[in-house]
């Protein structure tokens, strides 16, 4: 079987289903490479599959790491506005060979992951003591 090649199939799923930015499928490895390093195997022992969930958890906090407050724009840009989205993204990369999946696998899985503005921007905003001391400063000046 011929291994099949990531940025001809890229080519190929952008041509199909063009609702997604060639930069969120590049983007979706490298969550997925950050995910499967918070989620070591053992040492000596065999590679582990990463679940929806999992994987939904990783690509949270790789986009926050790597996008700090502006992840829900950088996303929103390359078409990513729901935890569906992601879903979407990996089954069109599994659909062509370059993702593998279990048989417990499912776009479903990645329905209701999380509500972005809680996921992306809530953790920039300031907490209920940095609001009150930015309400007395401003009512001091």
């Amino acid at each position: 079987m011929k291994k099949v090649n990531f940025n001809e199939a890229l080519a190929q799923i952008l041509k199909d289903d063009p609702r997604y930015d060639e930069q969120a499928y590049i983007f979706l490895r490298e969550a997925l490479d950050f995910t499967i390093k918070l989620f070591a195997k053992p040492i000596g022992g065999p590679g582990r599959h990463v679940s929806g969930s999992e994987l939904l958890d990783g690509i949270r906090q790789y986009s926050l790491q790597e996008y700090g407050a502006m992840a829900k724009t950088v996303l929103n840009r390359w078409g990513i506005h729901t935890t569906e989205d992601f879903g979407n993204l990996v089954f069109n990369l599994v659909d062509k060979g370059i993702l593998g999946k279990t048989e417990q696998d499912r776009r479903e899985d990645f329905m209701g992951g999380y509500d972005f503005d809680d996921a992306f921007r809530q953790p920039f905003r300031p907490g209920k003591k940095a609001r009150i001391a930015a309400q007395k400063k401003d009512g001091e000046g």
